[in-house]
């Protein structure tokens, strides 16, 4: 069965609940623009469109958080452009919509490394907090990448650290503890950029140094490495 934008968009609409639409925002998530679906429901539903590259690009241009999101699981790595990258970016305006195509569509794309460094420069808070987002998933996701690249990356933790911003706060705290769990030499790396924030008088960098620590030097992560 062929999908139309029209009919990805008429579904979710059906399927949709005030009761979910009001509950966003209790987790920071605009609902100006949305229907109110359950993640799970978007992800079975974007199962049974299967991969749509062009259908991506059209339900991504309606503007609702539910379409962007389905648009997130159909399109194609491949296919996905430096430039729509971008684009999309410069769109987010919640940490789901964010986080949800770093973890499940750029981070599996050939330009995710390059973007890393540029979007960490943004002024956008949601646009800089797809740097570490993405970072966070090329912590998990990228098996094939040299150690030396995550240490690389570790001077835009230092950099991203100095935003009060509370949704780039807590990517960086998030990116910074995911590349202290890879391997024992990046732990090592990302516990001595922990400590170093952590002795930082202001007081993002501090609160980001100190949670990344207490769990990088924690049994837990310790006994995996």
């Amino acid at each position: 069965m062929s999908h139309s934008s029209e009919s990805v968009l008429a579904w979710l609409r059906e399927n949709s609940s005030e009761d979910a639409r009001e509950g966003m925002l209790r987790y920071g998530i605009p609902n100006e623009r949305a229907f109110g679906l359950a993640m799970r429901d978007m992800k079975t539903y974007a199962k049974q469109i299967g991969k749509d590259h062009d259908l991506a690009l059209t339900l991504w241009e309606s503007g609702w958080y539910e379409a962007r999101t389905v648009a997130v699981f159909i399109a194609e790595p491949s296919a996905t452009t430096s430039a729509q990258m971008d684009a999309w970016a410069a769109d987010f305006d919640s940490w789901a919509i964010c986080d949800t195509a770093c973890f499940h569509l750029f981070d599996r794309t050939r330009h995710a490394w390059g973007k890393v460094p540029k979007w960490a420069r943004a002024r956008g808070e949601f646009k800089k907090r797809a740097a570490f987002a993405l970072l966070w998933g090329l912590s998990g996701h990228d098996k094939e990448a040299e150690d030396q690249r995550f240490v690389d990356a570790l001077k835009w933790i230092e950099h991203g650290a100095q935003d009060e911003r509370l949704y780039v706060k807590k990517s960086v705290d998030m990116a910074l503890r995911a590349i202290g769990k890879r391997n024992r030499t990046l732990n090592d790396a990302a516990r001595d950029v922990a400590a170093q924030l952590a002795a930082d008088p202001a007081p993002a960098p501090s609160w980001i140094g100190r949670h990344a620590l207490r769990e990088l030097e924690s049994e837990r992560v310790q006994s995996k490495l």
